[in-house]
């Protein structure tokens, strides 16, 4: 029986888990658990990631006092980056996708390639977070950091490198960039040779569910433990998630729920048209492609709470969604990704100022807000359905839903109910069960079609008086009062 120690990084926590196959089924063991505090300094944000190796340093001890292990694998959010210089050295604190350093670069990259261009390359969505215009910046605002680059590591990766030494991208993290042709799963070096980057400092890719390297000697020495591989499981959180669930049924579509959702499909190939209509092609598990659009997602709830934390109300997802069910629905929407709320702050009062620029009625409590944030995302989920639908000339009969975002009764409910067809919630725990999945393949051990225990799933069943279709243009007009 082998166990692995895998790491799991969302954008405001991380854990450390044990897994392993006992008695036909999946079984996993939390054993380390911390937070993931993004830090700012000098108006920039950065996230504190020798902090968090130190909490990789506690999750492989705790380990060893439960047992051990016999390999490790990471998996974490995505376009994020640290930069190794050629003595194998950490150039400077990782930025934040959520800093606002980026918000003037797209344009320019445009000049060199269009938009229409840029994503026939690479079949990824328009995001000023993607590593590709975080690159810009550095080539055009601080050049002397890339002169001193000898590769660049996708925050998974760089976990990698400090664990094992080996400077490598996995190809789910690396999709991620707006760099990787998608046919190919490699760099498009002419791509980034248009945009004048340094191809040196591009990694080899290493294949998902092949070994990394090995856990360094330093790092045996330090902790007291056996040297172990290091397996690139499908290193992008949302990659890992998809890999738990069975969403190759092409009369399904999924949303990995989080603090983004990521809505879509699984596919034999991108998907890529004449141009970037809202959906992103990233590279997944078993040569598939998972074909998806980016959507603010829970961010709206849990920055709305930590701005109420900040004024003294210190309120529980539980008693938010609760406030919401009280409220009165269909008042205002917003769009959950207008780029007002893309960064940290006092979001109740962008959704206010928002709605009093589109001409709505202003939320006037807590409910009215939290209710206005519900109504919105599930709304969003309706419009991106029937894009994909048109997209793909399919009528999609079940939405299944995994990830944190499962545990959120209210927004599940109302998803199905603006989507028309029935939602079905997968495990909480999908990305730790999609990581080990993999990694414990690598290691001659499938956990194909075995069991987990993360419960059974739930159903959601729409309304049959469905009233979501009245708001489908008010919605539209909206978006389109907003961006004027």
């Amino acid at each position: 029986m082998k166990k692995v120690l895998a790491f799991d990084f969302g954008a405001s926590s991380g854990r450390a888990v044990l897994a392993y196959v006992c008695g036909g089924k999946l079984k996993t063991e939390e054993i380390h658990r911390f937070k993931n505090e993004p830090v700012t300094v000098n108006g920039g944000m950065y996230w504190d990631v020798l902090r968090l190796f130190h909490e990789i340093k506690n999750g492989i001890t705790a380990a060893l006092k439960s047992g051990g292990f016999d390999a490790i694998s990471v998996d974490t959010w995505g376009v994020d980056f640290g930069l190794i210089d050629k003595n194998g050295e950490l150039l400077a604190n990782p930025v934040h996708y959520r800093d606002r350093r980026t918000e003037d670069i797209p344009e320019k990259v445009f000049k060199i390639i269009p938009k229409d261009e840029l994503f026939k390359r690479t079949g990824i969505q328009f995001m000023r977070i993607n590593t590709l215009y975080q690159l810009m910046f550095l080539k055009l605002k601080k050049p002397y950091l890339l002169d001193m680059t000898d590769k660049f590591l996708l925050t998974p990766d760089l976990f990698a490198y400090f664990l094992t030494g080996e400077k490598k991208a996995e190809t789910s993290i690396a999709s991620t960039t707006n760099l990787l042709n998608p046919y190919t799963r490699n760099w498009d070096y002419d791509l980034i040779e248009k945009l004048g980057l340094p191809s040196r400092i591009f990694p080899e890719i290493a294949e998902t569910g092949s070994v990394r390297g090995m856990l360094s000697e330093e790092l045996c020495t330090e902790l007291g433990c056996k040297s172990v591989p290091v397996i690139s499981v499908a290193e992008h959180d949302t990659e890992s998630a998809a890999a738990a669930m069975t969403v190759s049924d092409k009369k399904s579509v999924f949303i990995s729920s989080g603090t983004w959702s990521l809505f879509g499909i699984e596919t034999e190939k991108p998907l890529i048209g004449e141009s970037d209509a809202g959906f992103t092609n990233e590279c997944g598990c078993n040569n598939k492609i998972c074909h998806v659009k980016n959507i603010m997602g829970l961010w709206l709830l849990q920055e709305t709470r930590r701005q109420w934390q900040r004024e003294g109300k210190d309120v529980g997802f539980d008693e938010m969604e609760k406030t919401a069910l009280l409220a009165k629905s269909f008042k205002a929407f917003i769009n959950p990704d207008d780029p007002s709320f893309e960064t940290a702050g006092n979001i109740p009062l962008r959704i206010c100022e928002y709605c009093r620029k589109t001409g709505q009625p202003v939320p006037e409590s807590d409910g009215e807000i939290l209710r206005c944030i519900y109504d919105s995302l599930a709304m969003k989920y309706r419009q991106s359905l029937m894009e994909l639908s048109g997209d793909t000339g399919v009528a999609y009969e079940q939405l299944l839903i995994f990830g944190g975002g499962v545990k959120d009764k209210l927004l599940c409910k109302l998803t199905a109910d603006a989507c028309g067809i029935p939602v079905i919630t997968g495990p909480s725990e999908a990305t730790i069960i999609g990581n080990v999945k993999v990694a414990l393949a690598a290691l001659g051990e499938p956990c194909d079609g075995v069991g987990t225990e993360s419960g059974s799933n739930t159903e959601y069943l729409p309304d049959k008086n469905n009233v979501w279709s009245q708001y489908d243009e008010i919605y539209k007009n909206i978006l389109y009062k907003a961006i004027k």
